[in-house]
């Protein structure tokens, strides 16, 4: 019997079905690498699913970065609403890593927000993999990066079964061994409460409790109740609760990596006493022995990630285990976006290398620091089965190692690439430059109900232009790498809702994002030969006009470069080969329509829903008189203070700070590291 069962309201169409045989023949004749190469609005996700549905193994797809990813989860979501689709990423909402700048003598401390939501997805995501065989984890690169062993996170599990013998305090200590922590207050993910004769907690991978109800030692009932509501949703007879920590260890395991840390020190204290680096040895040796003492003492300590070759019992130089580890052997990778992804798998090793090389040299670490570290890419080769990579414009990687490409460059839809026109920046005079002609076609479209994006070469002239549009009325957003995972989605959810009418972006708009209400995109400074503006990057931001029957694109120029020419030469083609197409079928094109889904609802806590319930509510109020509406609000949140109701208080002060637009900013601590740790 199949794993996944695909649900579809339409059958493959266009380049479509021969894709898919393609691809499935190629899978059963143990091809290792294959490629889809699939121009904008094909439907490659379309054809994926398919691939997974008849090669029916558990699957990875890697997208490069998260707002791709989330979309990617969605989409595959509605292809298999009856299987297990997951989304993992990295769960910072701010990370700032560790390090040293040599030249200055500053040193920078890790900073991080931890989104529980996404913790919450992460867990969820092993679990499937523990527990089914009809599992898709739509990830970032955070896939390569360490995880906690999955036989120690497996083994550690503890089974709540009706019936079972079990007093409540037993059972309290149990879960707190696997890293629940006890409250009163109301429950998050991985905590638990004692109430009369029952116990009630949050697993860390769901939105929901589970009441146990104790008779003396003996549990008589197990519900699953609505975290907000009460209700009880339904009554199983037993269940598997994983810890509420990735990393799990042991005691045993734990006085034998604190026995192999102090050996470690000991050996680096004696070579910068060899080198004669007594500030490197002192420094070294205090926050190393501090560090001791709370990992002894707590089970816990700031960076204690740095010390987990030590706990996992790895050997100097092995890789860590990844989101790889959790997958079975016989499962299948796909690589989304593979010209971007692949060389973002590639490149995250070294990075990260160069720092921590920094941080031993200077005593701020142990070598084995170096051991908690992304794959390297020969490493991600090794531990990943058949793989096929999907991309508009495959990287050199890709076309070297597939053993088959399968074109699909004839679209369902019939669309057609967008129609392109070079706009020379001095033949724009009479509109006073491209930033002025660009608004005067936006506004074009904007009268007739579309949308439009520019493309920028830098964040800060993508939140100059933005705020220089709204200046002028006009309704704009920026959207680049530095805007937080979930605001990123919400901007795309409301761009594509119409809540504001024009997309300011640099590289984030150019793969796979799925906007088909875009009629108008436009490239500034087109000739400026660089990454973002190669011939690759150049097809990719132009597909994002190709979705819609009316898409077409300005390429802002004053000079014809080579990636130019490749770019409009290749668009051009595929433009004469569906034209063709349409033309023999008698296929009128026709713009793509789907739903618009908040991809973001499941990455929201409570309390992050609870604002935007507000802010529907008090929006058009903050907007009738802002400074009244501030002042209101302030009162209430004072008097909530006094009230010691500080819930209300902070769901005061975050609406306020969406309202306002300038919530609070975390700035990594810099300081001068001569004193030492």
């Amino acid at each position: 019997m199949a794993n996944f069962k695909l649900h579809t309201p339409f059958p493959p169409a266009g380049d479509q079905p021969q894709a898919i045989a393609a691809l499935e023949k190629g899978l059963k004749k143990g091809l290792r690498h294959q490629t889809l190469f699939g121009v904008t609005g094909s439907g490659k996700t379309f054809t994926v699913a398919n691939v997974i549905a008849k090669h029916d193994k558990p699957t990875l797809v890697l997208a490069h970065n998260k707002t791709l990813a989330a979309q990617l989860a969605q989409e595959y979501r509605e292809f298999f609403p009856e299987n297990a689709v997951h989304y993992f990423v990295s769960y910072y909402d701010y990370y700032q890593p560790e390090a040293y700048i040599a030249h200055s003598d500053t040193y920078i401390e890790k900073e991080a927000m931890i989104n529980a939501e996404i913790d919450r997805l992460r867990h969820a995501a092993t679990q499937a993999l523990l527990t089914r065989k009809d599992v898709i984890i739509v990830a970032s690169v955070s896939a390569i990066y360490g995880l906690g062993s999955p036989e120690e996170y497996e083994k550690v599990h503890v089974k709540i079964e009706k019936g079972s013998v079990e007093d409540r305090a037993a059972l309290i200590r149990k879960l707190i061994g696997i890293y629940f922590e006890r409250t009163i207050a109301d429950l998050n993910p991985g905590q638990l409460r004692a109430i009369g004769n029952s116990l009630e907690f949050m697993p860390v991978n769901e939105r929901s409790i589970y009441r146990i109800t104790f008779d003396g030692d003996r549990i008589t009932s197990i519900d699953q109740l609505d975290p907000v509501s009460r209700a009880r949703m339904s009554a199983p007879e037993s269940i598997f609760v994983f810890p509420a920590k990735h990393f799990v260890t042991n005691e045993e395991d734990r006085l034998r990596a604190i026995e192999n840390i102090k050996l470690e020190l000991a050996e680096q204290l004696a070579k910068f006493k060899r080198e004669e680096k007594p500030l490197e040895h002192e420094r070294l040796k205090r926050r190393t022995l501090h560090d001791l003492a709370l990992i002894r003492e707590l089970g816990y300590t700031s960076g204690i990630e740095n010390y987990s070759r030590h706990f996992d019992g790895r050997k100097p130089g092995e890789p860590p285990y990844t989101l790889l580890s959790y997958f079975p052997k016989d499962f299948l990778t796909v690589i989304d976006e593979s010209h971007v992804t692949v060389p973002q798998i590639g490149g995250m090793y070294a990075g990260d290398k160069s720092r921590k090389d920094t941080l031993v040299e200077y005593g701020f670490r142990l070598p084995s620091a170096r051991d908690n570290r992304p794959l390297r890419f020969e490493e991600f080769e090794k531990r990943t089965g058949q793989i096929l990579y999907t991309s508009a414009t495959p990287g050199p990687y890709e076309r070297e190692h597939s053993e088959q490409v399968v074109e699909q460059i004839i679209r369902p839809t019939g669309l057609i690439d967008p129609e392109l026109t070079v706009r020379a920046v001095s033949e724009t005079s009479s509109y006073k430059g491209q930033v002025a002609d660009f608004i005067a076609e936006a506004g074009l479209v904007i009268k007739r109900g579309g949308r439009a994006l520019a493309t920028t070469l830098t964040k800060q002239m993508a939140e100059d232009l933005s705020s220089f549009l709204r200046e002028k009325g006009i309704k704009a957003e920026y959207l680049h790498s530095d805007v937080k995972t979930i605001d990123r989605i919400d901007i795309l959810t409301n761009f594509r809702k119409g809540i504001f009418d024009i997309l300011i972006g640099v590289n984030l708009l150019r793969e796979g994002l799925d906007l088909p209400e875009v009629e108008l995109v436009g490239i500034l400074d087109a000739d400026k030969e660089g990454f973002l503006r190669s011939e690759t990057s150049l097809i990719q931001t132009i597909g994002r006009a190709a979705r819609n029957v009316l898409g077409r694109v300005i390429l802002y120029a004053d000079t014809i470069t080579g990636s130019l020419e490749g770019a409009i030469g290749e668009t051009n083609r595929r433009r004469a080969i569906q034209m063709t197409y349409n033309e023999k079928h008698g296929i009128t094109p026709q713009t793509i329509k789907k739903e618009i889904h908040d991809i973001a609802a499941s990455m929201r806590t409570e309390h992050q829903r609870t604002i935007d319930e507000l802010l529907v509510l008090d929006t058009l109020a903050y907007k009738d008189d802002p400074a009244a509406f501030i002042k209101r609000k302030r009162e209430e949140m004072a008097e909530a203070v006094e009230q010691l109701d500080f819930e209300t208080a902070a769901l005061i002060r975050d609406e306020l700070y969406k309202l306002e637009g300038n919530g609070p900013k975390k700035k990594p601590r810099a300081r001068k590291a001569l004193s030492g740790a």
